[in-house]
């Protein structure tokens, strides 16, 4: 089972260099410092244009909060629409409502829009009360393709047996990607622990 470490930038030349010393994909933000916004477009275009591996899109038009407002959600979609054109692998998104519930009807009507692309619900899903719950609403929408989770913690080493319940939920066609604190230095004790697939973060590969 080839292992798929998803690396997140918001530069080209961290994307560029996460190619380099062996992502097999990279997810582009803007801002990580606010844990990943919507890119420019500029930035989505020049790193699609050089990069060969696959790039998957943050769609995330605001920090702190996942609640959208009709308006937020129309820039979402115009920002999904042009990543759809381009071509890129895939777009990554989630929405909360009031009461830290997904937004059933909103990620619905995103995920829509998305395809043919890969749809990643992200880490807002770890807001949720019960993320394998959560879990269970999204593998009912056949446009999900995936999730983003460190299993409703901050971090994934504090969640194992909850990743390890998702992995068992979760058909080998819908994603599982953990995160949270996986880095390089902590990746080979987590893997023998969690067994997953895909695993993602900042630091999860080497840059020399």
């Amino acid at each position: 089972m080839q292992i798929i470490k998803e690396v997140c930038v918001d530069s080209f030349n961290d994307a560029i260099n996460a190619e380099k010393n062996g992502a097999n994909r990279i997810e582009l933000c803007g801002r990580l410092d606010l844990d990943g916004l919507t890119p420019s477009k500029k930035l989505i275009s020049k790193v699609f244009s050089n990069l060969k591996i696959p790039i998957r899109v943050m769609i995330r038009p605001k920090h702190p909060s996942f609640v959208y407002s009709d308006d937020e959600i129309l820039q979402m979609l115009e920002d999904i629409t042009y990543c759809k054109e381009l071509g890129v692998d895939g777009v990554v998104l989630g929405c909360l409502n009031e009461n830290s519930y997904l937004d059933i009807e909103k990620i619905d009507l995103l995920s829509k829009i998305a395809k043919p692309l890969n749809v990643i619900i992200h880490k807002a899903i770890d807001s949720t009360e019960s993320v394998i719950d959560s879990i269970l609403l999204l593998l009912k929408n056949e446009n999900i393709n995936g999730v983003l989770t460190s299993g409703g913690q901050q971090f994934a080493k504090d969640s194992i047996e909850t990743l390890k319940k998702i992995l068992d939920l979760a058909p080998d066609s819908f994603e599982i990607i953990c995160a949270g604190g996986v880095t390089y230095e902590n990746f080979n004790k987590l893997h023998s622990l969690v067994k997953g697939k895909y695993y993602h973060g900042k630091k999860i590969i080497k840059f020399k």
